[in-house]
């Protein structure tokens, strides 16, 4: 709306727009009856032309000075103006003239032009007959001077016409121009600012223009709480500069993750996010569950590979731990009028929290309600019952297990590091081409960690020797 009041604003002002006459055939129209009775000594025919004619296109002057253009009027004047072309029987000079003036009154009318060439040639038939029965036939054809004050009068006002055609469309090309570039300086704002928002909250909006206000219903939500365990201690001994990167791929990596599954992602909360399923797109509430426990386990492996990036880089000891619950909460537009905030509060909300804060690295902790849900689904093990703060009973968790492994635990990961020593494999993401090659050099490894062995066994040996040799 807001837009469209720029686009007013920048547009001509109405009253120029009624102030303008926009029909100057008529004044052509009027000036060739005028000169038609006064050609044939003002005699009955021709005056009765005059009158027929000359009145309404009056009408036509006083009725349009103070209005805009219309459909009607257009049809009257191009009416009248083929009743004097058949009146005069296709006089050649002023038959032409004025026609041309009804082909520029055509191009001008964006309207039914097949109703109006209709009624243009209807009406020059039935006058030109009754010219033709006439006593006299008085006004068949002129000459002299009266052809070229109307073909002169008639050029004049197709200049006009034409002139305040181009002025308009310049007019208009420049209020377009305008308008396009305001248009494009707001996509790109709006671009921006829906970086602040979650797709599924403004993509409705946009699409159905509806109405924005303070509102919130309740609905059973599976909410997602999860930070990086070791973020607070590392933040003491990194630059700003080196945090903030660490930081934002970390949030852009799970971002991704998160808009991959659907979530509605709520909000970061320094180093953790929350992320909920169940609206405003609820695919039911177990679905929910089972979408938000994939995207948790999806953000524990990322979390794998961002650590061993950082581990090259420096950073030691950096895990995900994620809480999750399923439960009814308020979610919708919270504030007021002027600033609002699409979140969800609710005792659940609290309780995703609790048990994010009490998972260990690498841990991902259900509810039982959750449990409940992806129990069939997912292999998961009891980690015990919690009494958490705020919460006046024991709660129960299960711990998600990752999914490729089996019922030993062997999973599809091996990450294991030690001075000097760092192993991170990823047998799901390994092809099957690259087996031989991995072999082939973990066999290189194995000979080198021979070898060194050998060395320092040597070195033992030859350090004890001198031992013994100096006590003797």
């Amino acid at each position: 709306m807001a837009f469209l009041d720029i686009l007013k604003s920048k547009s001509p002002s109405k009253d120029k727009e009624i102030c303008r006459f926009d029909y100057p055939e008529v004044f052509v129209l009027i000036l060739t009856v005028a000169l038609i009775a006064y050609y044939f000594d003002f005699r009955p025919t021709s005056m009765a032309l005059l009158v027929t004619t000359a009145l309404p296109g009056l009408m036509i002057l006083i009725y349009n000075y103070r209005r805009q253009t219309s459909f009607w009027t257009s049809n009257i004047v191009i009416i009248l103006l083929s009743a004097v072309i058949g009146s005069l029987q296709f006089c050649s000079v002023m038959s032409l003239s004025l026609a041309a003036l009804i082909g520029v009154r055509m191009i001008i009318e964006p309207r039914d032009h097949l109703k109006l060439i209709t009624v243009a040639l209807v009406t020059t038939v039935i006058f030109y007959y009754v010219s033709t029965i006439l006593e006299g036939v008085e006004t068949a054809c002129i000459e002299g001077w009266v052809p070229s004050v109307v073909l002169l009068a008639t050029m004049m006002v197709i200049l006009c016409q034409f002139r305040r055609i181009y002025q308009e469309y310049t007019d208009y090309k420049v209020r377009a121009d305008q308008a396009a570039g305001r248009l494009n300086t707001m996509v790109s704002v709006i671009n921006k600012l829906t970086r602040f928002v979650p797709p599924q909250i403004w993509e409705p909006i946009v699409r159905a223009d509806s109405p924005v206000s303070v509102s919130n219903k309740r609905a059973k939500l599976t909410i997602m709480f999860s930070d990086i365990v070791g973020f607070t201690e590392l933040s003491d001994s990194l630059s700003a500069d080196n945090l903030a990167d660490i930081l934002n791929t970390y949030m852009e990596r799970m971002t991704l993750i998160a808009n991959k599954h659907g979530a509605v992602l709520d909000k970061f909360i320094g180093d953790g996010m929350v992320c909920f399923f169940g609206e405003p797109n609820s695919r039911g509430p177990r679905q929910d569950a089972l979408d938000c426990v994939a995207m948790a386990i999806d953000m524990r492996r990322e979390m794998r590979t961002l650590r061993q990036k950082w581990r090259l880089m420096g950073f030691e000891g950096l895990y995900i731990r994620i809480g999750i619950t399923t439960g009814y909460c308020h979610v919708g537009n919270f504030g007021s009028n002027n600033r609002l905030s699409y979140t969800l509060i609710g005792k659940e909300a609290n309780l995703a929290a609790r048990l994010e804060s009490s998972a260990g690295k690498g841990m991902i902790l259900v509810s039982e309600s959750t449990y409940d849900y992806i129990c069939h689904n997912y292999e998961c093990e009891h980690a015990g019952v919690f009494q958490l703060k705020g919460f006046d009973n024991k709660v129960n968790a299960w711990q998600v297990l990752d999914p490729d492994s089996n019922v030993t635990h062997q999973s599809k990961w091996v990450d294991h590091t030690l001075p000097g020593f760092n192993l991170h494999l990823n047998f799901k993401d390994i092809k099957d081409y690259d087996y031989q090659d991995i072999m082939t050099r973990l066999n290189f490894a194995l000979e080198r960690i021979e070898q060194e062995k050998e060395k320092v066994v040597t070195n033992i040996e030859v350090e004890d020797n001198r031992n013994t040799t100096s006590r003797k």
